[in-house]
This record gives C-alpha cells, structure tokens and sequence, in this order.
C-alpha cells in the first residue's frame, strides 16, 4: 500500500546506457553461465538462475541488480529474448516484495539496469507483459525513494529520476516531480566543484557520471532539458575523470574506488568536458597530480571521508600512485569496496603511504550496518591534511603534512618533487617528534604496493630495486632505508589478484626519522 500509485503507460522514452558491455561476457550468459566474483552457475537451456541457491551474498547482489544486462544484450535478439525471460521469472518470484532484493543498492541498479534494458525487450513482449514492466518499474522507483539514501542519495535519486522520465503517464510525472529537485539539491554534497565525488573514491565519481549522462539523455528524449546542476554536475565529473586517470584509461585506486573498466574510462574521456589536458590539482577533492616526460603521480592531499561515505573511506593518508610510459607501476589502495574483506587493507597497511607498524593513523573501524550496505564504516579522530605546491620551470614540488600521527608522537610530512626535464620522481618521508605523547619506538615502513604484473627485483645490498611494468622499460628506486619486496594484493573487481609490495623500512626513534628514495629509469 505504500508504494501503490498510478498505472505506468508505457515507456515514454527508451533511456540509454552509455557503459559498453561485454560481448565475451554476453556469449558466456547467452549460454547460461552466469559468473560473478569466480563464483558461477551453468543453467540448463530454458532455465533460470532464481530457483538455485547464490554461493555467496555478493553474487546474489550481482545476480539481483541485473548488471549482467548489458552485456547479455550485447547478443543481440537472442539476448534480448533472454533478458525478458530472465525478468519474467524474477517477477514471479520476487516482484512483489523481497526484503533482499527490493533493499538499497540492489534496487537501485536493477531499476537502472533494466529501465535502459527496456528498448532491447519491450519490442519481444506481448502487451500485457509490457505493461507489467512499466508498472513494476514504477513501484520499485517509488520503493526506492523511500529508502534512506547516505552515501547514495544522488545515484538514487537519479535512478529515480531515469525511471520517471522513462515511464508514461501520471506514474512518470509523480516520480520525477518527487525525485529531480531533490536530486538538485543533494547533487552538490556529492560532486565537489573539481569534480571529485564526495566519497573520494574515482571510481565512484565515473559510476554517477555515466548515470547523469543516461538522465540528461532521457530528458532530452522528453524534451526537457536537465536541471542546471544536473548539468553541470555533468561537466565537473568528467574533468575529474580525467584528472583521476594515470596511463591507458585506468583511473587511480582510492577510499574503495578500483581502476574501474579501462572501456568504460576511455568512454568518459571521450565526452567533450573530459577531453584536453587534465587539470593538475582538485582544490576540494584534495588530488595533486605530478608530470614527468613519461611518469605521472597522483597523491591523495585529503582526510579520509567522514559520513555519509565513511563505508568506504581508507585511513591512508598521502597515499600516492604512479604510472610509467601509460602503464600503472604504484596502485594508491590495494583494497576495494566491492571485496569481501577489508580489516587491516583499509588502513596504511593497503596503502602506498607511510605506516607505523601495525597502527592506525587516528581511525578505526567500526562494523555492523544495515544489510545491503557497507559492512564497515571509518570512524575518524581528528586529523589534519595540509599540502602545498609549487612550482618553477619543469619542477613540481608538493609537500603533504598531516597529524595522522600524533597520538604517538610525531607529524608526518612526505615531500615529493618530479623533474620533467630528467624524469625523475624524489620523495622524502619524515617523522618528527610532536605532541604531548611520547615518540613511539617501532618500524615505520614506507609501501609501494606494486600493480598485478609489475616484475620486481631488490639488489644485493637492500638499497634499490628494478621495477618493469608489462610492456615497459625497467625503472630504478633507490632509498637511503632498507629494502624488501612481500606478497601482496590488489582487488580488481573484487577479486584479489597476486601482487607484490615493495617496502622501504627504518625504526623510528626519540628524534623521529627521514626517509630518502629517488625512481628514475633504469640505466643498467
């Protein structure tokens, strides 16, 4: 009863998805495999994934917010022909209500999904099954803007906004009436004016912009043009797009955020506000970006998020990540909001960063929230991120100080300068003594957590390594402290892929310490 309202009439527009889908993925579905995280079921022809148990919540979450749609469709009318069989039964099944299925993120994709899968299907169904889908969309839009939106009130709200210019008549009309102003005003929380989502998470900035682009679309079908902030919010995200991309469409990895596609990023970049030169720093974001003639860095200048995107914020502060010749070498985070753990990667264990020991810079992690939403929120005491940059000719210097530290004794400043003309990257990590407590004795380590296929060798004497990505020359970085390569991981959507973390380390003392490395091609 309470999501009861008007009939839909139809589809009024045809919204469009402008991520590409994957036609290898699209064959595999077309055969009835349906695989997400290496977890897969093989269903018999005619079959469908409802009735069989998930292996695990998260592939119930990938199965029931149907983002294997748009690679299904990818085949054509057969895929077609399945996706509207795929959703019939869903519709038996769960059409109704289902506290799993119809809760939070789940129903926010779905809609999305399956209101941009509506052109490819409606075609096949018969009438009645076409009205049905009109219907069942706007129920669940409506569902969905009751449900509390935190961290996701402006995805939500223009899913909910995508269904209401989607469907016709008086349902269409009340859901975008409910949903596009409250959509202008939670739009400026989440995209800041450089462009970085307010989650600090690049990832997370591509995953709304691409969802404006499918609201500026329909609206446009309609003959409504977007909401000033819609639009503008268009612009900012695909500027900060291209400031958060390292090397060959791969954005920086940050507070939950992956490399993301590299299709789906060269996609973004494509858009005319993405196109040109990228800026060199988000003022509000807090992302500094650093050039060589072949090398570039991104370093993270900001306090880890507080709420409502602490779920997904990492306590790594001035993490940094470097590609070379277009190709990742550095990772920012090693963890990602879409794995199944998290623990100690979300602190500067999983960053490119500074640690002490096994502490924690001013957080800790809290667990417990509401099913379907991020199992574990940040909670932050207080720390202050302060960078400056300057620059002269073809130097850039930046230097990061934060107070992350304090609570055993010392400030931390990592300084980093690139010279473009000799392509060359120097960084400097300090500890000084600071604060009323007293300077903790321990091991401070400096990470470089390594990108997945990137060959490492450490030299006899401990002082410098070779680094080669896939496809390059080999680099050289040397440091003044000892030196060790571990095992490592970095999550590739959600998956751990086998990495390693190469780790500069010094114990601390009563006058803090310095930290000196350079990395600079290799010329043995």
């Amino acid at each position: 009863m309470a999501i009861a309202g008007p009939g839909a009439a139809g589809l009024a527009t045809r919204p469009r998805d402008f991520r590409p889908g994957d036609p290898l993925a699209g064959a595999h579905l077309l055969r009835g495999e349906f695989v997400f995280y290496g977890e897969g079921l093989q269903l018999a022809p005619g079959g469908d994934p409802w009735r069989r148990a998930a292996p695990n919540r998260r592939y119930a979450i990938a199965l029931h917010d149907f983002r294997w749609a748009r690679s299904l469709l990818t085949a054509g009318e057969p895929g077609a022909r399945d996706l509207l069989r795929y959703w019939l039964e869903w519709r038996r099944l769960f059409g109704r209500f289902n506290a799993f299925a119809w809760s939070g993120a789940v129903l926010e994709r779905r809609l999305y999904n399956l209101a941009c899968g509506g052109a490819a299907i409606l075609p096949l169904a018969s009438e009645a099954e076409a009205a049905a889908f009109a219907d069942d969309l706007a129920r669940q839009a409506r569902h969905l803007l009751g449900e509390p939106g935190g961290g996701r009130a402006a995805e939500r709200l223009a899913v909910a906004a995508i269904v209401g210019v989607a469907v016709g008549g008086r349902a269409g009309e009340q859901l975008l009436t409910r949903a596009l102003p409250r959509l202008s005003d939670v739009i400026a929380d989440a995209v800041r004016p450089d462009g970085v989502h307010g989650s600090r998470a690049p990832e997370r900035g591509l995953e709304l912009l691409f969802d404006l682009l499918t609201l500026d679309d329909a609206l446009a079908q309609a003959g409504a043009p977007a909401p000033t902030a819609v639009a503008r919010a268009i612009d900012r995200l695909a500027a900060g797009t291209r400031l958060l991309t390292l090397g060959k469409a791969r954005l920086v990895s940050f507070h939950g955020g992956e490399a993301g596609s590299p299709q789906q990023v060269a996609t973004a970049l494509e858009l005319e506000a993405a196109r040109g030169e990228p800026v060199k720093s988000a003022i509000y974001g807090r992302y500094h970006r650093l050039e060589g003639r072949s090398l570039a860095l991104l370093a993270d200048t900001g306090a880890p998020p507080g709420d409502p995107w602490a779920g997904s914020a990492c306590a790594q502060p001035a993490a940094i990540a470097i590609s070379i010749e277009g190709r990742p070498l550095v990772v920012g985070s090693a963890w990602s909001a879409k794995a199944e753990v998290g623990g100690l990667l979300r602190g500067p264990a999983g960053g490119s960063c500074l640690a002490l020991g096994g502490h924690w810079p001013a957080a800790a992690l809290r667990r417990g929230l509401a099913a379907g939403e991020d199992a574990a929120r940040l909670e932050l005491g207080p720390i202050d991120v302060r960078a400056e940059r300057q620059g002269s000719g073809d130097e850039t210097w930046l230097e990061v100080v934060h107070d992350g530290w304090l609570v055993l004794g010392f400030e931390a400043t990592r300084r980093l300068y690139v010279d473009y003309a000799t392509d060359e990257l120097r960084g400097e990590e300090i500890l000084a003594p600071a604060g009323r407590a007293r300077p903790l004795a321990a091991e401070a380590m400096v990470r470089f957590h390594l990108a997945p296929g990137v060959a490492a060798q450490v030299a006899v004497d401990g002082r410098s390594a070779v680094l080669r990505p896939p496809g390059a020359r080999g680099w050289r970085l040397r440091s003044d402290a000892g030196m060790r390569l571990d095992p490592g991981v970095v999550f590739e959507e959600g998956e751990p892929r086998a990495a390693q973390v190469l780790i500069l380390a010094a114990p601390t003392g009563a006058d803090g310490l310095r930290i000196r490395w350079k990395l600079a091609r290799d010329e043995g």
